[in-house]
């Protein structure tokens, strides 16, 4: 008997044979990168979240799920740059699964691809909870979530060649998205360059240097080290003597200095989503920053404390 394919024969095959293959399994340590593993990899890949937006990412316990999700990982990727170390290699030693150790195409640190800000030059106990590498909180700077991107999609490429093209067919849908919407979140950014704002973790970094933002101080006296009574007496000072807009904190701090030095001067408080699932409607990476864009337009300039 002799079989005749045609080239439509041969790639409806093909067609049917990635359809057929089981989804690439990604552990992402943080809700950024769930996200943009499912923009490149869409039905191809099956995401599993390791935190969500009000867990603090520095402090993970250690769980059998997280365990068994580890092991069945095909890809890992987190944030890197220090965030994790308290938990991620706790867990790396007890799932054994080579195919994610380090230095595989499946271990993909974010911070390996993006120049990490506030490098310090010496670090001790003193400095409260400092990462030696930089900050780890890169993916509040869009143009550094285009970049991972670009690796993220390389990596499911090479962990899941068959199916090559159609990461590379995503990423490039995903960057068209992503340039048109970060020309405009841009634009509108533009009117915020130089607001004035209390932080209470060193968590909004890149996005204020991003949109060119001032931080005048920050709620935590040291990185990491909760606020004090005599910390916070002096923010009240500081409030009174130079203009600040808005406090701004995650949807995982603690709400109480914020609260207290809103009372007293009549700052508005911002809880920005800080990542994705952080707030109502805030369900991918577009909805991330849109809501944050919405939430810092909203401070009104002439609600800043001169007085």
């Amino acid at each position: 008997m002799r079989y005749v394919f045609t080239v439509a024969a041969v790639l409806l095959l093909m067609s049917g044979m990635a359809r057929a293959a089981d989804p690439v399994q990604v552990f992402a340590c943080e809700p950024e990168w769930a996200a943009l593993a499912e923009e490149i990899g869409g039905e191809a890949v099956t995401v599993f979240a390791a935190t969500h937006a009000r867990q603090d990412p520095h402090y993970i316990r250690a769980r059998p799920s997280l365990i068994a999700a580890l092991r069945r990982a095909d890809l890992l990727v987190c944030s890197g740059g220090g965030l994790e170390t308290g938990w991620l290699p706790v867990l790396l030693q007890k799932a054994g699964n080579r195919a994610i150790s380090p230095g595989t195409d499946g271990y993909l640190l974010a911070a390996s691809v993006i120049e990490l800000r506030d490098v310090p030059e010496r670090v001790d106990r003193s400095q409260g909870d400092v990462h030696p590498e930089g900050n780890p909180h890169l993916h509040l700077d869009p143009h550094n979530i285009d970049q991972v991107a670009g690796e993220l999609a390389a990596r499911l490429q090479a962990v899941d060649s068959t199916r090559a093209g159609l990461y590379q067919d995503r990423l490039e849908d995903f960057r068209r998205r992503w340039q048109v919407a970060v020309a405009d979140w841009e634009t509108r950014g533009a009117r915020l360059q130089g607001l004035p704002v209390i932080v209470h973790h060193q968590a909004w970094h890149y996005l204020i240097g991003w949109l060119g933002l001032r931080e005048v101080a920050a709620l935590e006296p040291r990185p990491g080290i909760p606020p004090t009574g005599a910390h916070l007496e002096g923010l009240l000072q500081t409030v009174r003597s130079q203009p600040v807009a808005v406090i701004l904190r995650t949807p995982y701090a603690p709400p109480d200095a914020a609260d207290w030095l809103a009372e007293r001067t009549g700052l508005p408080v911002r809880v920005l989503p800080y990542t994705v699932g952080g707030a109502e409607g805030v369900d991918d990476l577009f909805t991330l920053f849109e809501h944050t864009l919405q939430q810092l337009e909203s401070v009104r300039v002439t609600e800043t404390i001169t007085n």
